[in-house]
């Protein structure tokens, strides 16, 4: 029996049906969590876990014993079995292009992330990316301001790695880096970063990251929004070719 969803269940009033209906399930479906072992698909905890008003690593903690923060994990979950990523970063390299060193930089600045816990983040960031090496990777499209490219994170050593990688990426056939040029008037994308990801059944779900922690956007009208947001910093990016070009140029002023 899992008795955490069990008491979380019974704390908010909840019957097996009710639940089935929140989350769009068959009741057998839901009545299967219950048993021990039993784990439903990722976005499928992520609903629940937001119906119920706990973390979903409470109720399922079996995936979650891995080396992410864990508010990030639900995300790190979908982030893997997306078949389409769409990102937008004003003011970093999007974490699924980031190199070590790169990453360690921006975890190690300012003290906010424990140096215990550096390593750990770090390693989980990189063990991410294995998703853009598989058989059927999903489709990534980032798009970031020319200021990522130009702000110093770490060293001199440190940008030029990350520029060459960066653009080394774009080349493949799965993965666009586009950039936003630095003259472009404001834009509705410097609000904040949000990433889109679309699930095997069409299913869209986004990620908001804010100075404290993330959250996964689940309701489709806030989905929406994020979607009309995310054609207008594809309007005010540049094509493809002309990013790369650009990421490159940008590169051989930090060596």
């Amino acid at each position: 029996m899992n008795e955490a969803l069990r008491v979380a269940m019974a704390e908010a009033g909840e019957t097996v049906e009710s639940l089935a209906e929140k989350v769009r399930v068959d009741p057998k479906t839901a009545a299967r969590w219950l048993a021990a072992g039993r784990i439903p698909h990722p976005r499928t905890r992520v609903a629940v876990a937001q119906v119920l008003r706990r973390d979903a690593a409470d109720l399922w903690p079996e995936p979650f014993r891995r080396r992410d923060l864990p508010w990030f994990r639900p995300w790190a979950e979908l982030e893997q079995d997306a078949i389409g990523i769409r990102w937008y970063e004003p003011l970093l390299v999007p974490g699924l292009l980031q190199t070590e060193g790169y990453a360690r930089a921006v975890l190690g600045t300012g003290g906010l992330v424990p140096p215990s816990q550096v390593d750990l983040i770090v390693a989980s960031r990189l063990d991410r990316q294995a998703v853009l090496g598989r058989d059927a990777p999903p489709q990534l499209v980032t798009v970031i301001d020319e200021v990522v490219l130009r702000r110093l994170v770490g060293d001199r050593a440190v940008m030029s790695e990350q520029l060459t990688h960066l653009a080394a990426v774009a080349e493949r056939e799965h993965v666009q880096v586009r950039v936003i040029p630095a003259d472009s008037p404001w834009h509705t994308g410097l609000a904040g970063p949000f990433v889109l990801g679309r699930l095997p059944d069409g299913t869209e779900l986004a990620y908001l990251d804010n100075q404290l922690r993330g959250q996964v956007v689940t309701d489709p009208a806030d989905v929406a929004s994020l979607g009309r947001r995310w054609e207008s910093v594809t309007g005010e990016a540049l094509p493809q070719r002309r990013s790369t070009e650009l990421i490159r140029e940008v590169a051989t002023t930090w060596t």
